[in-house]
């Protein structure tokens, strides 16, 4: 586990952590007839983004999206449109923020927390996506994973966090809904904070690490952080 006395800067993820990925769903229930295909589509392409980074290879996550679609498209027999990949690049650009977060990001600031975001995806032009979800205010910095073109967990992308913001990996905590990524910054030497999102829980294994702090909401989470480091924020 890492040391930490000091409050941390806190780095969120961003796609299901703090962003709603179930407004996908509606697509997924129209091309597939079933709207739980959203979750084998996400597993594969957490899954084959990490087989990328393993190979040595990149290609940026939301070409690797519209590559998992169009191979769970042919699993499954379905024929796909360039309607249907527009409507998965629009939806992706657009998704809303859990209404959990904006309360939880305004308790954070006002104890005076710094805040930074973490994605697989790629950064692109304004408007991003943590923009139209009417967050970007919040963060000092939005990190993407392509600066070093490996995805989480990699323990380069934690790494390139701290030597931006020019500080040790034990100055971070890592807040995310996948165990996946809270237990990579944790191997990096980061601190991890698990948000138990519906769909995710914690890997009770010896070999792999338990999350410093862990919360069903990011309410709760706030709280827990708040309650630990908040007079020295």
């Amino acid at each position: 586990m890492a040391v930490q006395t000091s409050a941390p800067i806190i780095v969120f993820d961003v796609n299901e952590t703090l962003l709603d990925i179930t407004t996908l769903e509606p697509l997924f229930e129209r091309v597939f007839g079933d709207r739980a295909i959203l979750r084998e589509w996400f597993a594969n392409l957490i899954l084959y983004s990490q087989t990328m980074t393993l190979s040595g290879r990149y290609s940026p996550f939301g070409t690797l999206a519209v590559g998992i679609l169009r191979m769970l498209a042919s699993i499954h027999h379905v024929a796909l449109d360039a309607t249907d990949i527009d409507e998965l690049q629009a939806r992706m650009s657009t998704l809303p923020a859990h209404p959990d977060v904006l309360p939880a990001l305004n308790c954070l600031r006002d104890a005076g927390f710094r805040l930074v975001t973490l994605s697989n995806s790629a950064s692109g032009a304004s408007p991003s996506a943590l923009e139209r979800a009417g967050l970007a205010t919040f963060f000092e910095r939005s990190f993407s994973v392509e600066a070093v073109k490996k995805f989480k967990p990699a323990p380069e992308t934690y790494q390139m966090v701290a030597r931006e913001l020019n500080v040790e990996l034990a100055d971070l905590l890592l807040v995310a809904c996948h165990l996946w990524d809270t237990a990579g910054a944790q191997a990096a030497g980061c601190l991890g904070a698990l948000l138990t999102r519906p769909h995710n829980a914690p890997l009770f294994m010896d070999e792999v690490p338990m999350p410093d702090l862990m919360a069903p909401e990011l309410g709760g989470l706030t709280e827990q952080i708040i309650q630990r480091w908040g007079g020295q924020a």
